[in-house]
C-alpha cells in the first residue's frame, strides 16, 4: 500500500495520544467563537481528550445550524475568520452557506483519490458542479493535492463531455455514481472510445449493480462519504486483490462516532446509528455535528493497510432528508411546495431507480387535472426536476411520510 501520509498507518496508542493532543485544542477554537458561547459554556478544554469525554458534549443538527446563520449570516458565528477572509463561501440547499479555502487538500478528499490510485499523469474529469454548491472544488482541490491534472467539466452537455474526454484522454472520472453511465453510453453512441480507468464518485449512492457495470467496463470504481460542511468523512480503498475492500475507512481529520438516532448517545460497535462528526479543521470547527445519516461501525482494520476505524459506508436517513440525483430532498421543501397551492392537500416525494438512473415522482393530492400547473413550484422548492403525480385527495397514506425511498441498497 502506498500511503499518502504517515496518519493512515498510527498504531492504536499513537491515534490516542494525537487525539489527547488534537481535541482539546479544537474544543478550546470552538470555545472562542459565538456560535459555541452556549452549547460549550463551562467545558474545560483541556478535559476533552477521548471519546468518552468528547460523547458528553451537545450534538449540533443542521436545523440549528441554519438557525445560527439565519441570524448572523453568513456562518451563524461557527467560522474562525470572517467570510471575507475565505477564498470561497458555498451555498447547499437549506440554505446553507459553507466556507471554503484553497489551500492543500483542505477537505481533505485527496486521501481518497490516493487511496483510488489517483495521482501525477493523470487527468481527472471533475463532473462534480461548480455552481453555488462545493462539490467541484472539493474535487479540484483533492486533484492538485495529488498532482493531477483536471478538466473542469461540471454536469451536463454530455456530448461535449465526450468530445472532451475523448480529445484529451481523460484517465479519471469524478462525479456522481450515475452520470459515469450517461457519458459512456453517449460515447459508445458516439463512436468514441475512452480511456477513463478509475471512478472516484460520492453524492449519491452506488449501487452494487452499476459497479459491476463499470467493472465490465474495465473502470474500478470507488466512492466517499463526505459532506459540504465537513469535507471527506469516509472513503472505499483497494485491498491487496486490488478490489474494493469491505466498508469505509474514517478520514484522519475527523471523530466518527455512531449515535443512537434523536440522542448523542453512542451505539454499541455493530449497532446501526446516526452518524455524528467533530471535525478538526481550524477554519471551520464543527464538533458532534449531526448529519442524519445512518452507519454502523464495521470492526477491525482494512485489509489495505490502513488502521483507522471503519463504517459500514451510508445506510439511510435517520429522518425523511433523501438524496436524490446528488441533492438532498428535505421535509421542509416538500412543506413549501404545498403552501403555494391552496387547492393541495398533500404531497409526496417517491425515489425510484429506473435503468440505472434516479427518478423523482411526486404525488400531489389534489382535484386539478393539469400535472403541468406544479411543475414550476416543484422546481423552485425541490430544486430538482421530476414527474408530477396527480392523485385524489385523501388517497395518500396516513404514514406521515412525505418522502418515501424506494431504492433497494442490496
Amino acid at each position: 500500500m502506498s500511503n499518502f501520509d504517515d496518519l493512515e498507518t498510527r498504531g492504536a496508542e499513537a491515534r490516542a495520544a494525537d487525539l489527547a493532543r488534537d481535541l482539546p485544542a479544537q474544543i478550546a477554537r470552538c470555545r472562542a467563537l459565538p456560535g459555541y458561547a452556549e452549547a460549550l459554556a463551562g467545558v474545560d478544554p483541556a478535559a476533552v481528550t477521548d471519546r468518552e469525554a468528547l460523547a458528553r458534549l451537545p450534538v449540533l443538527r443542521k436545523a440549528a445550524l441554519g438557525a445560527a446563520q439565519a441570524a448572523a449570516a453568513p456562518f451563524g458565528g461557527f467560522a474562525a475568520a470572517p467570510v471575507a477572509q475565505f477564498e470561497h463561501v458555498f451555498q447547499s440547499p437549506g440554505p446553507i452557506y459553507e466556507p471554503g479555502r484553497s489551500g492543500h487538500d483542505w477537505w481533505r478528499l485527496g486521501r481518497f483519490l490516493h487511496a483510488a490510485g489517483i495521482g501525477a499523469g493523470d487527468i481527472v474529469q471533475n463532473c462534480f458542479s461548480y455552481h453555488l454548491v462545493p462539490a467541484g472544488m472539493m474535487f479540484e482541490n483533492a486533484a492538485r493535492a495529488v498532482g493531477a491534472t483536471v478538466l473542469p467539466a461540471g454536469t451536463g452537455q454530455t456530448e461535449l463531455q465526450v468530445r472532451a474526454a475523448a480529445d484529451i484522454g481523460t484517465t479519471a472520472y469524478a462525479g456522481t455514481p450515475d452520470y459515469l453511465k450517461v457519458i459512456l453510453d453517449t460515447a459508445a453512441e458516439m463512436g468514441e472510445r475512452l480511456r477513463i480507468g478509475t471512478a472516484v464518485v460520492g453524492g449519491g449512492a452506488l449501487f452494487p449493480s452499476l459497479r459491476q457495470y463499470y467493472a465490465e467496463a474495465g473502470i474500478t470504481c470507488l466512492q466517499c462519504y463526505a459532506t459540504a460542511d465537513l469535507g471527506n468523512i469516509a472513503y472505499e480503498t483497494l485491498g491487496p486483490d486490488g478490489q474494493p475492500a469491505e466498508g469505509m475507512v474514517v478520514d484522519e481529520g475527523v471523530i466518527v462516532e455512531i449515535v443512537r438516532p434523536g440522542t448523542g448517545d453512542p451505539v454499541p460497535d455493530g449497532e446501526v446509528g446516526e452518524v455524528v462528526v467533530t471535525t478538526l479543521n481550524p477554519d471551520y470547527p464543527l464538533i458532534r455535528f449531526a448529519t442524519g445519516d445512518l452507519s454502523a461501525v464495521l470492526e477491525g482494520e482494512s485489509p489495505c493497510g490502513r488502521t483507522n476505524q471503519r463504517i459500514k459506508g451510508w445506510m439511510g436517513r435517520a429522518d425523511q432528508t433523501t438524496k436524490i440525483k446528488g441533492m438532498f430532498v428535505r421535509p421542509e421543501q416538500v412543506a413549501a411546495f404545498v403552501a403555494r397551492h391552496a387547492e393541495v392537500n398533500r404531497a409526496r416525494v417517491i425515489a425510484r431507480r429506473e435503468g440505472e438512473m434516479d427518478v423523482m415522482t411526486v404525488q400531489v393530492e389534489t382535484r386539478a387535472g393539469n400535472p403541468q400547473l406544479y411543475e414550476g413550484s416543484l422546481m423552485d422548492t425541490l430544486k430538482l426536476r421530476g414527474r408530477v403525480e396527480l392523485v385524489p385527495p385523501g388517497s395518500l397514506p396516513n404514514d406521515g411520510k412525505v418522502i418515501e425511498d424506494q431504492r433497494s441498497y442490496d
